[in-house]
């Protein structure tokens, strides 16, 4: 009787994508140690990113940090973070906050910033050692750079670990070899990448690195919760997924990826990708409601600021809006430029700014080509995706995660920066990775198997050497705000804000100088710059306000009165604007019209403790100057004004007390200075005082009062 012959074992692996050829050629064996590549990956980050242990703030660190008055306060701040646009807690002002159409609602690295103040903050001192305290005598606290900047390595080496085992379970159905080279190759190219400088070397970039992050965990969670049949992973998916759009709305491509990966690396029946879709549109749908609870729905109109909205430009003394075509001819090029810095790295800048990237025309080369590349880029992908062809995902989650940055969508405030392709870059990085597998895939007539990987290995290899030393050696950078600017200008030349900022940064750093000549070297070139700056754009409300300043610092009054007043005529109400003028006048003892703008201040919502300091110290300023020029009536009059508002009520009522014994009223001077030795604590400043007594006593005749606060004095 014939055998019954057993039924052949249905395949359940998922067929290999017709394009992802396989490579049988070995790897070393580390490759298929999951823990030790998990570790090499941290370490990894460190390698990359230690030598930013000890930077300081940079950029916009102040705008989420240590000027953000919700971050400095810590765990109390938080109610604060969450309520409002992400720059409330900088600009303080109402409606300053949205600069930039539509508003910023990113509260999840601020929440994180405010804990690490809370935990690890620490008093200010200043250059003699001691502890700083501000107009109401509280302590100064600063936050600690060093925890910021291992925050954002340790996030930035979790990242890169995230990543890799999501590849590695993206590939599961293929097979180990491949799927092994893929994971680790993108994961390290990812990690190596020198354009990440600017989101990992500055600490504010991290909230691009937590949204990636959250990213890529919410679809490792979703495609675990699918290849293991757990659904209560998609739980875990959903939760990482609304912190990643916490953290920067561009997680909200994640929406067309989700999808994307489980047509193409997925046996997915339609009923289950949708389910899994749908799980991710729901939670997106659910944050724009958050987002609008808080910033509203509409989304403004367009910025007529050049710094806000780079798609501007003068005609006839006016700021216009450039034409359709116009905007895209500069959107491809900026597009282009990024490709471009994915495959050459350099040089890299943190400022692409107006007019960094000029008005373009399609009669540019450079436009036209950007312009083919994207398209010959889109139309592969799509007649790829039903093949489910690996390289149309890699191309596709670069393209789809870069839109939202792309201008194309809606405006970002500028015209490119290379923390936007933070996210896109892991879609190039894969590519990279399967065009070297492929290569391996297409070499395996080899006679050796086992060299089959080592060309391409030692290749990325030596990409990854040349990569990581850019990236150590471009952290250098980011040091603080001098060294960035003034290292930056060179290759960022044609930016109005950069002018603006390295102008700003040196007039800062003179005031430090004590060479006189140095110092008015510094201040020259600052005011180039800065002139500079509004060459560029000849509305700059800020650039006009350092170029007052720099005038300032240079002792040029006049000068710095002109260039303030062109502030106030864009913004009659620039608080800086009218406080840096009253300034200047009062340098330029002009105390009363310096009194007059600060009185206007308090109308505008200025601090009272703060405006009351700065007066008094106008007042007290008067009041020395008039008693130097022999005034002394007029001197005792600025000096008794300062008196309510004064915190040195001691000094102002000594200063009353010499200005009386210089007009020989010598019972007035005594009454004075008794009285200010009175209120007088600080010990030092009671010995002056006593001998300030003991010669106006003996001017006035009665030397054995004289003798006794002598004996005070020398005591």
């Amino acid at each position: 009787m014939a055998k019954k012959q057993k039924p052949k074992k249905k395949n359940t692996t998922a067929p290999k994508a017709a394009t992802a050829k396989t490579a049988s050629g070995l790897l070393p064996a580390f490759f298929h140690n999951k823990s030790l590549m998990c570790g090499l990956i941290l370490a990894f980050s460190f390698l990359l990113y230690g030598n930013t242990l000890g930077h300081d703030y940079t950029q916009d660190d102040a705008l989420v940090i240590y000027e953000n008055m919700y971050t400095k306060q810590g765990l109390s701040g938080i109610p604060g973070i969450l309520k409002y646009d992400t720059f409330k807690g900088f600009f303080k002002v109402e409606g300053k906050d949205k600069l930039v159409a539509g508003g910023r609602y990113r509260p999840l690295s601020l929440i994180m910033f405010a804990i690490e103040w809370q935990l690890f903050k620490k008093a200010k001192k200043d250059k003699n050692g001691q502890i700083t305290r501000d107009l109401d005598n509280n302590i100064v606290y600063e936050g600690n750079t060093f925890i910021y900047h291992l925050g954002n390595i340790l996030l930035y080496g979790l990242t890169g670990i995230v990543l890799y085992l999501l590849l590695l379970r993206l590939f599961k159905t293929t097979d180990p070899t491949t799927a092994a080279f893929l994971a680790v190759a993108t994961t390290f190219l990812f990690m190596a990448h020198p354009i990440h400088t600017e989101a990992v070397a500055n600490i504010k970039g991290r909230d691009e690195i937590l949204t990636l992050l959250g990213s890529l965990a919410a679809l490792f969670y979703a495609i675990r919760s699918y290849q293991d049949k757990k659904p209560i992973l998609m739980i875990w998916a959903a939760v990482c997924f609304f912190l990643a759009l916490l953290a920067k709305e561009n997680a909200i491509t994640f929406v067309a990826i989700v999808p994307l990966v489980f047509f193409i690396f997925t046996k997915a029946s339609m009923s289950d990708l949708f389910k899994y879709s749908v799980s991710f549109l729901g939670v997106a749908i659910l944050f724009l409601f958050v987002r609008a609870g808080v910033l509203g729905w509409d989304f403004g109109e367009p910025s007529r600021e050049l710094m806000n909205n780079p798609f501007l430009k003068i005609e006839g003394g006016q700021w216009v809006f450039m034409s359709f075509m116009e905007k895209m001819a500069v959107v491809f090029f900026t597009l282009g430029k990024y490709i471009l810095l994915l495959f050459f790295p350099h040089p890299l800048t943190h400022d692409y700014y107006p007019r960094t990237v000029d008005v373009m025309s399609w009669g540019d080369w450079r436009v036209i080509l950007a312009f083919l590349v994207h398209v010959a880029l889109g139309v592969y992908a799509l007649l790829g995706v039903l093949k489910k062809d690996w390289m149309s995902f890699g191309i596709l989650f670069y393209l789809l995660t870069l839109s939202i940055v792309s201008n194309i969508v809606f405006p970002v405030g500028t015209n490119m920066s290379e923390r936007f392709v933070f996210m896109p870059s892991v879609g190039f990085c894969f590519i990279i990775a399967l065009l070297a597998n492929r290569w391996v895939a297409g070499n395996e007539h080899s006679t050796k198997k086992e060299s089959s990987y080592f060309p391409v290995l030692a290749g990325l290899g030596l990409v990854l050497v040349l990569f990581t030393y850019k990236t150590i050696d471009r952290n250098k950078a980011w040091v603080n705000n001098f060294t960035l600017f003034t290292n930056d200008i060179q290759y960022s030349p044609n930016s109005a804000k950069l002018r603006n900022s390295v102008g700003a940064e040196l007039s800062i750093k003179s005031q430090s100088e004590s060479n006189e000549t140095t110092k008015a070297a510094m201040l020259q070139e600052a005011i180039g710059h800065l002139k500079e700056a509004i060459r560029i754009h000849p509305t700059y409300e800020n650039a006009f306000l350092q170029l007052g300043n720099a005038y300032n610092y240079s002792k040029q009054y006049d000068k710095a009165i002109e260039y303030y007043d062109h502030v106030l005529q864009l913004d009659p109400n620039d608080l800086n604007g009218i406080n840096n003028k009253s300034v200047a006048l009062r340098d330029a003892h002009r105390y009363d019209e310096a009194l007059q703008l600060l009185d206007q201040l308090k109308s505008l919502g200025s601090p009272k403790s703060e405006l009351d300091y700065k007066i008094a110290y106008a007042y007290e300023e008067a009041g020395k100057y008039y008693s130097s020029l022999g005034q002394q009536d007029r001197a005792i009059s600025y000096f008794e004004k300062a008196i309510p508002l004064s915190t040195d009520k001691d000094k102002m009522t000594y200063f009353i007390g010499v200005a009386y014994s210089l007009k020989k009223n010598y019972p007035k001077a005594i009454e004075s200075l008794e009285k200010a030795l009175s209120l007088t604590v600080t010990e030092d400043n009671k010995v002056n005082i006593y001998r300030t007594l003991s010669s106006v006593y003996q001017e006035a005749g009665n030397p054995a009062k004289a003798a006794e606060y002598a004996r005070l004095a020398n005591r």
